[in-house]
């Protein structure tokens, strides 16, 4: 995929976007010091060139209901293109999976899985092994407490980004 170049503006107002989701041109131009016209229209080619994806309220559900977050780690028997396009597809369409990432290594998906409780847990686990979706082997890590959880850092990236290309 082209990576797309990005100079200091670009930098504050992804960041200011990212930080607040969506705000008027006049709040997002007080925020990286810029007019607000051209600012929003820097803002419209940002998001034409697609580093924008949507945004998000993040909503305090821990302060609504009681969520049991378990880590799934899955490895497949088999290992061909077909194995993991029918596991993925399966992933996809499945809500408690809130994240799912392929790996190297040891095994071959984490999921970040969410239900209501360990029970339901249980059920979600012995489903998908019903399925026959070529799981050889899982291991579950219950979350207990949630230390950290937060959006990467754009302007620190490219701060670190900038620094390595010295």
């Amino acid at each position: 995929m082209k990576k797309v170049a990005l100079d200091a503006l670009d930098v504050r107002i992804l960041s200011a976007v990212q930080q607040h989701g969506q705000i008027s041109k006049y709040r997002l131009a007080e925020l990286v010091n810029r007019s607000p016209t051209p600012c929003w229209l820097r803002l419209t080619k940002l998001k034409k060139a697609g580093l924008i994806t949507g945004y998000r309220g993040l909503v305090a559900v821990d302060r609504i209901i009681d969520l049991t977050k378990v880590f799934l780690t899955v490895s497949l028997h088999a290992h061909k293109k077909s194995d993991f396009d029918r596991f993925e597809k399966r992933i996809q369409s499945i809500d408690e999976v809130v994240e799912c990432c392929a790996t190297g290594g040891g095994f071959d998906y984490i999921l970040k899985v969410t239900t209501s409780s360990l029970s339901d847990f249980q059920t979600f686990v012995e489903q998908l092994l019903e399925e026959e979706l070529g799981i050889d082997r899982y291991l579950i890590y219950v979350v207990t407490k949630e230390v950290k959880s937060t959006s990467l850092s754009l302007s620190q990236l490219m701060e670190i980004k900038s620094r390595s290309e010295i």
